[in-house]
This record gives C-alpha cells, structure tokens and sequence, in this order.
C-alpha cells in the first residue's frame, strides 16, 4: 500500500486492515518524490492515495478496499495480503 504521511485516505485503509487483521506493507512516498509518484501513475492510473496492490495487480483505492471488505469479507482481504 503506498500512502502519503498527510492522507485521511490512507489512514482508513491503513485502519481497515489493521482493525481487521490484513497483513500489509506500507510504502510511504514523500511528497517531493516526483519519480516514484510518475512511476505509480503509469502503473496504476491512478493519480490519488492510497494506492493498493496485491503482488503487482491494483486494488485501487481506499474505496475499491472498503467496498472489496464489504462485498467479500474480511476473509477475503486476508487471503490476498495486500
């Protein structure tokens, strides 16, 4: 999970999986990180945080993660380990 130090967004991820027991590692980008930050939007397309993934497939966000929990379960996030 890349995050940003300044993110409500990745704060919510970051609780939902760990309120939930989901193994994750996170990876904080700098704010003047400008390489990894264009690197991350070419991967994903994405140009918001946090960005998730499982192994090198996108999650997407804190919203694809909090409806991926609500529709599958926390089962189902755990399995993955994002």
């Amino acid at each position: 999970i890349y995050t940003l130090s300044h993110c409500p967004y990745c704060v919510s991820a970051k609780s939902l999986l760990k309120e939930n027991g989901v193994p994750f590692t996170e990876i904080l980008v700098n704010d003047d990180d400008d390489k990894t930050r264009t690197e991350l939007s070419k991967k994903s397309g994405m140009r918001t945080f946090p960005q998730i993934f499982h192994n090198d497939t996108l999650i997407g966000g804190f919203r694809e993660l909090n409806e991926l929990y609500h529709q599958r379960g926390v089962n189902h996030l755990k399995n993955l380990g994002v």
